[in-house]
């Protein structure tokens, strides 16, 4: 795509902390620093997909496997980490224009306190699941270096997708890539608790 511009945003975690880097992907693979502009979702080549077993804000253990016949989009976060904050508003529309489909989001927070959590939710009024991922046990085993940094599981439970970085989620490429998903395992709804 001659003259398009992929952007990204992420937090990644250093030897001193957490830095916030932001850089523009030209056609030619140069490194721009400037704002998002569109998300590359990458095809996913890894491994198979690691568990996910985590409490979520009531207490209770959520796994990937109960969203089994859904495509889910499993979304890496931090309340510090301003590029998921930005996201998380077309998140949560996500969520709400797939409702009634075999869809999910969920979001896996990284080593933050309930209360801080809880207050998010507050503000923001997220309704899609939150799960606390207190001691980052489920953040390697995925790989995940930076934040925010999402995948897009199969209904079969396999890893589709992913992204590093800040992303619009009302974008036409993550629409397409869930309406293809959506086409091949017709299934339950996506609405579940939080």
């Amino acid at each position: 795509m001659t003259g398009r511009r992929y952007g990204q945003v992420a937090c990644f975690q250093g030897g001193g902390g957490f830095a916030r880097i932001v850089f523009l992907i030209c056609a030619s693979g140069t490194l721009v620093a400037g704002n998002a502009v569109s998300a590359e979702w990458k095809p996913w080549s890894g491994a198979a997909t690691p568990p996910l077993k985590l409490r979520d804000l009531q207490g209770d253990w959520r796994t990937l496997t109960e969203f089994k016949g859904r495509v889910v989009v499993v979304n890496f976060w931090a309340t510090w980490c301003e590029p998921c904050l930005e996201e998380m508003p077309s998140l949560q529309k996500l969520a709400d224009r797939h409702v009634d489909k075999p869809f999910a989001v969920i979001g896996v927070n990284l080593g933050e306190g309930e209360a801080r959590i809880r207050g998010f939710v507050e503000r923001t009024g997220t309704t899609f699941p939150l799960l606390l991922d207190r001691d980052g046990d489920v953040k390697r085993a995925w790989r995940v270096n930076g934040v925010p940094t999402t995948f897009v599981v199969d209904a079969a439970g396999r890893i589709r997708y992913s992204l590093v970085g800040s992303a619009d989620f009302g974008e036409p490429g993550i629409e397409s890539v869930i309406a293809a998903l959506l086409a091949k395992h017709p299934g339950k709804s996506g609405a579940t608790r939080k």
